[in-house]
């Protein structure tokens, strides 16, 4: 895929770069999770690293987050102790409070499920797609086992396997459609303020030329729903290019953090009926989504979602997760401390300090005295060109 990006935006490139390292962290939390006793040797995850895209000792990497992660001998049997990690208490703390939040939103999780099967053709998606939108989504790893999610609602999901056959073909399916959910954030919003539901251009006033396009677009023809009944495409291209961008809109609405890697995107083109040229067709609308490739990751984000680098609205889930982070950042700033500490001292012992200190000293005594020189050497000028004061 050829590098399409937007023009830079400072706030919403910073948004993005949440930095890697807490992404690497939750994954090495969910691998936790999988023990009961949310332990595991370090040389467990040595064999993860991988696969966690890093390089270097695990125990290294476990050292820069103390305020994440302990460290500790365990006994592996046979009398052999073996290095172990885990969380510390606080890291405990949060993550039983990330849980509790998940299990909260279950509901949320079911509406914003139904809708996507509501967006996609035929009401139903393979569960193997299903999976690269459960990030997105803010669906846990096991939410199609969760006792609140989908057995607790039979009357909106339905597990099929139309080709036994076939590995993977199993799929979640819309038993109803359900009206009250049928609304897109467009129209939401139209709703609100009274007024026949249009896109709204999120770019800065001074972006005239954008602003003018937007315009032209909504006046072309009327806003068409995601979720619109003939799901077949309009007949018309300006047609079909609007509804499109009203399902890749809605699509991003339902996202936790209003965003989504293209490739991902890609990966449900025939479900949603979005068109081949789908990276193009987001380019023409600046005014919606912004482009970026940071990270080599061609992401689309939703302009209106954002005010500044920080989300207008966050979820339950996104604010659970942003205190996890928090807390990773202050370990990191911990390791980062500790470091420079032993680092000062080693330059201390090999006398490096002493010198820059001294050598400090002596230039802001050198100063000193150019100072006082300059000074009398103005006072004698004066003196020379206007006289003695008392003559």
């Amino acid at each position: 895929m050829p590098r399409w990006s937007s023009p830079k935006d400072p706030a919403l490139e910073a948004a993005l770069r949440r930095n890697r390292r807490w992404v690497v962290n939750n994954q090495i939390k969910r691998l936790l999770l999988r023990f009961p006793s949310r332990t595991a040797s370090v040389r467990f995850l040595q064999s993860r690293f991988k696969t966690l895209d890093l390089m270097g000792r695990a125990a290294n990497w476990l050292g820069k987050y103390p305020s994440c992660f302990e460290v500790f001998s365990a006994d592996t049997g046979g009398g052999e102790q073996e290095p172990h990690f885990g969380f510390t208490k606080r890291m405990a703390a949060l993550v039983h409070a990330e849980e509790a939040a998940v299990a909260a939103s279950e509901p949320a999780m079911a509406d914003r499920l139904a809708r996507v099967l509501m967006l996609a053709r035929g009401r139903r998606l393979q569960v193997s797609k299903l999976a690269a939108l459960r990030g997105p989504l803010g669906l846990p790893d096991d939410y199609l086992l969760r006792l609140r999610l989908l057995p607790a609602n039979t009357d909106l999901f339905r597990l099929t396997n139309p080709y036994p056959h076939r590995r993977n073909a199993a799929e979640l399916e819309l038993v109803r459609w359900a009206p009250s959910l049928a609304v897109s954030a467009v129209e939401a919003a139209a709703a609100v303020s009274d007024s026949p539901p249009r896109f709204t251009c999120s770019l800065p006033a001074s972006w005239i030329k954008s602003h003018a396009k937007m315009e032209d677009f909504n006046s072309s023809t009327p806003y068409i729903s995601p979720y619109s009944v003939e799901w077949a495409l309009p007949g018309t291209d300006a047609e079909a290019e609007k509804r499109a961008v009203a399902v890749v809109h809605e699509l991003l609405s339902l996202t936790l953090w209003r965003k989504m890697s293209i490739l991902k995107l890609e990966h449900f083109r025939r479900e949603f009926g979005l068109p081949e040229g789908t990276v193009r067709m987001l380019l023409r609308h600046p005014c919606l989504f912004y482009m970026s490739n940071r990270y080599k990751i061609h992401t689309v984000v939703l302009r209106e979602g954002y005010e500044g680098s920080e989300l207008k609205e966050k979820d339950p889930v996104v604010l659970a997760k942003d205190r996890l982070g928090e807390l990773m950042q202050e370990g990191l700033h911990e390791y980062n401390q500790r470091r420079q500490a032993v680092n000062f001292e080693k330059k201390r012992r090999r006398g490096e300090v002493e010198i820059k200190k001294e050598k400090g000293v002596e230039d802001e005594e050198a100063a000193r005295l150019d100072s006082a020189e300059k000074r009398e050497e103005r006072r004698r000028f004066y003196k020379v060109l206007f006289g003695d004061g008392n003559q």
